[in-house]
């Protein structure tokens, strides 16, 4: 796989604050790759310094080999975390525009239409939602078909059902070569669009590698956390590690098919709980190790509902 983006110990410091501290990465062709991060690790600073639309102070960034500003416009598409095209366009007109902008581009129908803007495209930007609005500026950032796509925040603002539609567009344009570099706080959102992940903590780097490595090597294992007022010298001949957290009490290293035999302990010891939870390690466990701190915008589960990594489980009273 050759590289078409690759940054080397990229600085950037604004005043005494360092946004970016020694940045170095790599993307492949056709590489799907999310940096992940709370507000204020560097993200947006990164994504400008890879495109060209800001100078690091040092370091050095090449795309298709060239600097950022050298490189072919028409091979590269960008949507910026804050984007205010003008209000009296419609979501058609706006498109249009853009599209005007390329030598050669895609029919704005129907890039409206992938990105779930078919119906409101003659409505004013103005007059669309939160969730139309970002998805008419994803628009703009598709109609040139680019080789290598610049997401800052894409679903921000987005509902969840609008979220994943443009999950699956950018899995399509990842199937058909177009190389991805997003931003997001979503883990959900990094662990099934990325190839691989960075996760990026007071501009630097915490880590790189596949999510399931990240997971794998960061995580820690499975638990289920327990939502008691119970102290953990009340639950200590559990048979597993517990610990006290502002979760709840974490009982460590418990497989789908303990969980039962936990429960019926816990009643056995007439502890009394809201709620039970199983937990599967994912990339928010993996970068709280890492870093010592959690990224916003980790959506809950409900009781009684399940994901891929949690299970709710009503709560109960011996």
């Amino acid at each position: 796989m050759n590289d078409v983006l690759v940054a080397e110990n990229l600085r950037k410091s604004y005043g005494d604050t360092a946004a970016l501290a020694g940045v170095s990465l790599s993307v492949g062709e056709g590489e799907v790759f999310a940096l992940i991060g709370p507000n204020g690790a560097g993200k947006t600073t990164l994504v400008r310094a890879l495109t060209g639309t800001t100078d690091p102070d040092s370091g050095s960034v090449s795309v298709f080999g060239t600097a950022p500003e050298t490189a072919d416009p028409q091979r590269l598409g960008l949507l910026p975390q804050s984007f205010d095209p003008p209000e009296r366009l419609t979501a058609r007109e706006l498109v249009e525009y853009y599209a005007g902008l390329y030598d050669h581009s895609r029919d704005p129908a129907a890039v409206l239409a992938e990105v779930g803007m078919a119906d409101a495209d003659e409505t004013w930007y103005e007059n669309l939602s939160g969730g139309q609005k970002r998805r008419a500026c994803v628009g703009t950032a598709l109609v040139n078909d680019p080789d290598v796509l610049f997401l800052d925040e894409p679903t921000t603002g987005i509902d969840p059902a609008g979220r994943r539609a443009l999950w699956s567009l950018i899995e399509d344009l990842a199937d058909r070569g177009t190389t991805v570099f997003l931003t997001t706080h979503y883990m959900e959102e990094a662990e099934r669009l990325a190839d691989r992940v960075g996760l990026l903590a007071d501009g630097e780097l915490a880590a790189v590698g596949s999510p399931s490595d990240l997971v794998a090597d960061h995580g820690g294992r499975t638990r289920v956390v327990v939502e008691t007022e119970a102290s953990v010298e009340s639950v200590s001949d559990l048979g597993f590690e517990v610990e006290a957290t502002d979760e709840g009490l974490v009982v460590a290293g418990v497989r789908p098919e303990d969980i039962g035999e936990v429960v019926a302990a816990l009643n056995d010891r007439g502890v009394a709980y809201e709620a039970l939870t199983w937990k599967r390690p994912d990339l928010e466990d993996a970068f709280l190790q890492l870093t010592g701190r959690s990224v916003a915008g980790r959506e809950g589960v409900s009781v009684g509902a399940e994901t891929d990594g949690e299970t709710a489980l009503a709560g109960g009273e011996p």
